[in-house]
């Protein structure tokens, strides 16, 4: 799989006739795929656990407020014992994926241990779980009509209230997500 066929650093838009609940009105980050798959976070899918939560359940103490208050994400129905910090590319950590030159993907605790205690990333959404793909499936589900895609964005990733990123990604295309029929089919 070359870079032009590469999804990673795309948004992927459910489509309105999304039959699985686990992706039923969800905008994803594609931070990996090649010729084994697919590896994606859900971003608009709060737990009810916040940071302050997730660090009592490590052991990690905080005195920054602001961080503790901040929603943990459903980051996708696999894996969703662990934990997934997408963040903006200004420091590195030790287990990280470097998705575009201003989004890294962070799988090691160091980047928590940061957060806690205020000196990680600037922005950072934290996420339990992933949605993942095999070989072929992401492609055949695009072919379908399942997944619209559109280039990432910050602004979306990081900025955009999570009730609003749904519809704001497929805006960036020029589409009102909410006009278009659930069953929409093939020409």
């Amino acid at each position: 799989m070359d870079d032009s066929t590469s999804l990673v650093n795309q948004l992927l838009i459910a489509m309105p006739g999304m039959q699985d609940p686990n992706f039923s009105s969800t905008v994803s980050l594609i931070c990996e795929h090649n010729e084994d798959g697919a590896l994606g976070i859900i971003l608009n899918r709060p737990l009810s656990l916040n940071m302050g939560g997730l660090f009592r359940q490590l052991g990690i103490e905080t005195d920054n407020p602001i961080i503790a208050k901040n929603p943990v994400l459903m980051g996708g129905p696999v894996g969703p014992e662990r934990g997934f910090v997408l963040h903006d590319g200004d420091k590195d950590f030790e287990s990280t994926l470097r998705v575009s030159d201003d989004i890294q993907l962070t799988l090691s605790r160091d980047v928590i241990d940061a957060l806690a205690e205020g000196n990680g990333p600037e922005r950072s959404v934290v996420a339990l779980g992933y949605a993942g793909w095999q070989a072929g499936q992401l492609e055949e589900e695009i072919m379908e009509n399942s997944w619209l895609n559109v280039p990432a964005s910050l602004e979306i990733i990081f900025e955009t209230p999570f009730a609003q990123r749904w519809t704001a990604a497929a805006e960036s295309l020029g589409i009102d997500i909410s006009r278009i029929a659930p069953d929409a089919g093939r020409a």
